[in-house]
């Protein structure tokens, strides 16, 4: 399959940032249907096989949604490309190997943080991170925690956060700052071809935005529509 097949065109100019290796994390927010999750499993699985010294680790806040969620995502996109024969998912030790080279990906919760400085891979190094859901997070120490574990041993990082933008305008997501090796991107269901999700999903999204337009700001176009949150 072509990756400009398989990727939305919203993420083209992310794709080539990748590829020339301009930053190191991307900060990639977007409603429902932005596609944002399923663009970085296909990158991640496209870098493996790409790079023969790369593993990834794919994060989620508690190792009880790894299942039905990025390790289901990682697998659809395995499929997607035409390659799922090359990989074989171990939900039990929750990791995904490419057979050829013995690269891994994977999963992790971080309901301890601390767990993760042990996470080691026998061959190359783990070149690729996604914090899925990453709002979720406790805090931005937690992340910053991860990546001091997990960004070593190696000269190339691609470190992916994705996530549904919180309706409130104080949440620790929205105080990290932009830095020369940050990329941030917005993307909604509008951007993505409509045979991608299907008329009913569009129907969806018009129901809501004629019935509460603040929610549906929120749920579809990613937009903060609340004041702070008391704490």
């Amino acid at each position: 399959m072509n990756l400009k097949d398989a990727i939305a065109p919203c993420f083209f100019e992310v794709h080539n940032a990748i590829r020339q290796g301009r930053y190191t994390h991307y900060f990639l927010k977007g409603g429902r249907g932005s596609t944002k999750s399923s663009f970085v499993s296909v990158e991640i699985i496209f870098g493996i096989m790409k790079n023969p010294d790369s593993n990834a680790v794919v994060l989620r806040r508690t190792a009880s949604s790894l299942r039905g969620s990025v390790c289901e995502q990682l697998k659809w996109a395995a499929d997607l490309l035409g390659v799922s024969h090359l990989f074989k998912i171990n939900l039990a030790a929750f990791e995904m190997v490419y057979l050829p080279t013995g690269q891994k990906i994977i999963f992790k919760g971080a309901d301890d943080v601390k767990k993760i400085k042990s996470t080691k891979v026998s061959c190359g190094y783990i070149r690729y991170v996604w914090f899925e859901e990453c709002d979720e997070f406790k805090s931005y120490d937690d992340i910053l925690s991860v990546n001091q574990s997990l960004l070593r041993g190696g000269s190339d990082f691609t470190v992916f956060y994705t996530f549904n933008p919180p309706k409130f305008k104080n949440h620790w997501i929205y105080s990290v700052e932009e830095k020369p090796d940050t990329l941030f991107h917005h993307s909604t269901y509008k951007d993505v071809p409509k045979n991608w999700l299907g008329e009913q999903f569009f129907i969806e999204a018009e129901n809501l935005m004629r019935m509460d337009p603040d929610r549906y700001r929120h749920q579809y176009l990613g937009e903060i529509v609340a004041p702070s949150e008391q704490i």
